[in-house]
């Protein structure tokens, strides 16, 4: 979401009776890591507008900013923070096209997968007054100096109708192997997750966050084609959704709300029945303000040290003149 426009949702009777879960909301836990939180990027690097992130290993952050719609590729900079990285033709960051070499995606969400770099959008910047709810996929390894969609998937007419400002925030990956280790029940099929019913789907499902009733929806998505299939539909925990990442070491989904809910996280894991359910609800770490924060990644294991794994968020606003803050998770 742009931080400086905000619309009403309209919303089916249906997705109303999935948004708010107050009694979620209200039991909240204390942040299972450390309380301190500092800055994470050089001051002024990236300005406002950077919301979702994902990592790629331990030592490359991707992230997108909404507004234009842009692809970073960050690095260490040896000091605890991370950088623009400089070879690639990234030094600037990527403006991002649809498939067709136009437009301006609104850039909310991203991930990293097997199958390329996948952005969740809610419209076109070129035309921002009508919502556009679709997953483009990138070719991060490309040395263009702008990025045309691969491939995009346009999920408006499946999900709830909602303003144009309060669309895909957030988007992830969790594989099939977990899903079906862990007994996943495929709503589409009513019966348990069969990677094989969804050809050319690749090797995991895609899970995109709808920020106006924080419901999560999930996809099986034609590698193919730009043909779709939804699989799940689930409640986040939280009204509002800016963020979805995968732990999986945990085998846990974390559903991240911005300041709207005060920076509080969901976590989910499949439960008896093979459906995510939420199982604990975090408050933000009490050394970060109330910030805006769209987007949120945490590190893999390898990144472990002395029991602790780094996690960054980023704030929409540039709070300070800083986009990227770090904090911690316990390892696994």
């Amino acid at each position: 979401m742009r931080a400086k426009t905000r619309f009403i949702a309209t919303l089916s009777v249906a997705a109303v009776s999935l948004s708010a879960v107050p009694s979620a909301e209200a039991a909240t836990l204390k942040w299972p890591g450390s309380s301190s939180v500092t800055t994470a990027d050089g001051s002024n690097t990236f300005g406002e507008n950077m919301s979702g992130l994902s990592f790629q290993g331990q030592s490359v952050l991707w992230a997108v900013r909404n507004g234009p719609g842009t692809l970073y590729r960050l690095v260490p900079n040896g000091t605890g923070k991370w950088r623009k990285d400089t070879t690639g033709g990234w030094g600037s960051g990527k403006a991002l096209n649809y498939a067709d070499g136009g437009g301006d995606p609104d850039a909310e969400g991203v991930v990293s997968t097997p199958d390329g770099i996948f952005v969740s959008t809610e419209r076109d910047g070129d035309n921002d007054s009508e919502s556009l709810l679709k997953v483009l996929r990138y070719d991060g390894s490309s040395t263009d100096s702008s990025l045309d969609a691969t491939a995009e998937w346009d999920l408006t007419s499946d999900l709830p109708e909602v303003g144009d400002n309060d669309g895909l925030e957030a988007i992830s990956y969790v594989p099939d192997s977990f899903l079906t280790a862990n007994g996943f029940y495929d709503e589409k099929t009513k019966a348990k997750y069969d990677p094989a019913k969804y050809a050319n789907h690749g090797g995991g499902l895609y899970f995109v966050g709808l920020e106006a009733n924080g419901t999560i929806y999930a996809y099986a998505l034609d590698q193919n084609g730009d043909k779709f299939t939804r699989v799940a539909t689930i409640k986040s925990g939280a009204s509002k959704i800016m963020e979805l990442t995968f732990e999986a070491e945990a085998g846990r989904l974390w559903a991240v709300c911005d300041n709207n809910c005060s920076g509080r996280s969901t976590t989910l894991k499949i439960n008896g029945d093979g459906r995510f359910a939420v199982t604990a609800t975090y408050n933000r770490p009490s050394g970060m303000s109330n910030l805006n924060n769209e987007g949120f990644a945490i590190a893999p294991q390898s990144a472990c040290s002395a029991g602790s794994k780094p996690v960054v968020w980023a704030d929409d606003g540039a709070t300070g003149g800083h986009a990227l803050r770090t904090g911690t998770l316990p390892c696994v």
